[in-house]
């Protein structure tokens, strides 16, 4: 071998030498432990008549050729290089850690010889990467977490790669990388610090990730929040309603319900009211408590509240006996339920304070004082809640009188004439009646006295008395009968008839007396306008009625 090298380099000497490290690419070449590796020449394929390979120092044949003898393989290399005979380029299998170094070769075309030397590193693949924390079980803002990566195989250099999940971990605040890389820290963690996490270590030829670890990191509770379901201002007795409760926390909180500050006995994390009642009603609260940070966190708290539906509303008065003018009454509206408002009518129109009527300030009572007959009529309460609405009716009659008596007849009747006497009086309720004529009390209790035939006795003072026995009030009127001879009142002039007549006749001679003055003042031969006398003086003279006698 050694002799064919020299005669190699004698046949340099004689046909030219040219050395370069561009017979290969840059180096150094990666190999992998058991692996192969080819050494690639830049030259294009060409007739190469002499190619010679050696490994290290003091140099150690790899394989020469000779075009004319073929290749002849170094110890050690047999069955484990392939040669091309074109470019020179060598290929090296089952690499072990051993045959790193460097290579040369020398390569002979018809005219040139061309050298040429890069280095082979062989590396051992990674596996049996381990993560490991100092702790996994974290409690938030408070602790921090050491990572540390390890490899049980692989020949250096090792880098470090960390993710979180897909997310790359880089240094920053909070965050430190150590040893190279080999530790991470976390400190101060929070709830987005969990991971899961693992660590990629790798070497010019493997690259191998770590199981993954995911810390457990305690925290809240925060943002304790309660719905209501259906949520609305007020509720009806009898509704059901749902009660959740819900707190960001780790581990899950555990929840206890407040009424009004003091603690229920449901500790889940729903409060199921069904066929809810007023004594219900109250501040609700929910509290979450966390067993691992120690914290807890109360919501916001919700009135709820519960109103019976309304019924039974009436209307009561106050005397509950007869109501007579002048005195006083009080209405009072009542209902059962929860009664926010209360409206009071009249006969179907709203009703408010001023004059006789006072209203109270939460309107269950209407007072009339003093009562007047004018407050007759049907008195109304509207009462309602939310939920509900009520009315109640209450007809309130006011007794009044008798007043505003009157006799209804005639003053003179002729003898054996029927004759009615009406006698009428406002009054509630309707009065009775009484009559006496001259002192002596007529039978019966009618507003009407009728006599068929009247007799000169029936002459005289008639009283009736009216007689309302609510009110204990009666009154009197009186009225005059004259019961005349028959015929006395037989129909003829009457007096306004009698008086006209007079006037007119007066008025005729008056005229009359006027037109004798005026001719004599003429000298007695003036003629009238006229040829004739008016005939209405005439007939006025010459017809002249005789007085009618007065009645």
């Amino acid at each position: 071998m050694v002799a064919a090298a020299v005669v190699f380099l004698t046949m340099g000497i004689l046909s030219g030498y040219c050395a370069g490290q561009d017979v290969f690419p840059p180096g150094p070449v990666n190999g992998t432990l058991g692996g192969n590796v080819i050494f690639k020449t830049t030259i294009n394929p060409n007739t190469l008549f002499a190619i010679s390979w050696t490994f290290g120092e003091p140099p150690v044949p790899v394989v020469d050729f000779v075009s004319s003898a073929g290749p002849v393989i170094g110890v050690g290399y047999v069955g484990r290089i392939s040669l091309d005979n074109s470019t020179g380029s060598l290929e090296l299998r089952k690499l072990t850690l051993i045959d790193s170094g460097t290579y040369r070769v020398s390569l002979r075309t018809a005219a040139v010889i061309q050298v040429g030397s890069t280095s082979l590193i062989v590396y051992e693949t990674i596996s049996n990467v381990t993560l490991r924390a100092n702790v996994i079980d974290l409690m938030e803002l408070n602790d921090t977490a050491i990572f540390s990566c390890s490899v049980s195989s692989g020949s250096f250099p090792f880098s470090y790669r960390w993710l979180n999940g897909s997310s790359e971990v880089t240094a920053r605040y909070r965050i430190q990388l150590g040893d190279g890389g080999r530790t991470l820290t976390i400190a101060n963690v929070t709830r987005y610090d969990q991971g899961p996490y693992r660590c990629i270590v790798s070497n010019p030829v493997s690259s191998k990730p770590s199981q993954n670890l995911t810390l457990i990191i305690s925290y809240g509770p925060e943002n304790t929040t309660m719905k209501v379901t259906p949520l609305d201002v007020l509720y009806g007795s009898g509704s059901n309603l749902t009660l959740s409760c819900s707190a960001e926390s780790s581990p899950s909180a555990q929840f206890q319900w407040l009424l009004n500050g003091t603690l229920l006995s449901n500790n889940r994390p729903e409060l199921r009211l069904e066929n809810i009642q007023a004594n219900q009603s109250g501040s609700y609260s929910c509290w979450a408590h966390n067993t691992r940070t120690l914290r807890y966190q109360t919501s916001e708290p919700s009135d709820i509240t519960v109103l019976e539906p309304i019924s039974g509303a009436n209307i009561t008065t106050t005397p509950n006996s007869s109501i007579i003018e002048g005195g006083s009454v009080n209405l009072t509206c009542d209902a059962s339920g929860a009664v926010i408002t209360r409206e009071w009518m009249k006969d179907g129109n709203p009703l408010s304070a001023g004059g006789n009527i006072i209203i109270s300030e939460d309107k269950s009572m209407l007072s009339i004082n003093p009562v007047k007959r004018t407050d007759t009529g049907e008195y109304g309460c509207r009462v309602s809640n939310p939920i509900s609405t009520a009315n109640a009716k209450h007809g309130l009659i006011v007794n009044y009188g008798p007043d505003g008596m009157e006799i209804m007849g005639p003053s003179e009747i002729e003898v054996g004439q029927k004759f009615t006497l009406t006698c009428s009086a406002d009054s509630i309720p309707t009065s009775s009646y009484t009559w006496v004529l001259n002192g002596t009390e007529i039978p019966g209790h009618s507003p009407e006295f009728t006599k068929e035939k009247s007799e000169y006795s029936d002459s005289g003072d008639y009283t009736c008395t009216a007689t309302n026995y609510v009110t204990g009030n009666k009154t009197s009127v009186v009225h005059k009968l004259s019961v005349k001879a028959k015929g006395s009142l037989t129909p003829g002039l009457s007096a306004g008839a009698i008086a006209g007549i007079v006037i007119g006749v007066l008025l005729v001679v008056g005229v009359g007396v006027g037109v004798t003055v005026f001719i004599n003042k003429n000298g007695g031969s003036q003629q009238p306008v006229h040829d004739n006398p008016s005939p209405v003086y005439e007939n006025t003279r010459q017809n002249q009625s005789p007085p009618l006698p007065l009645t």
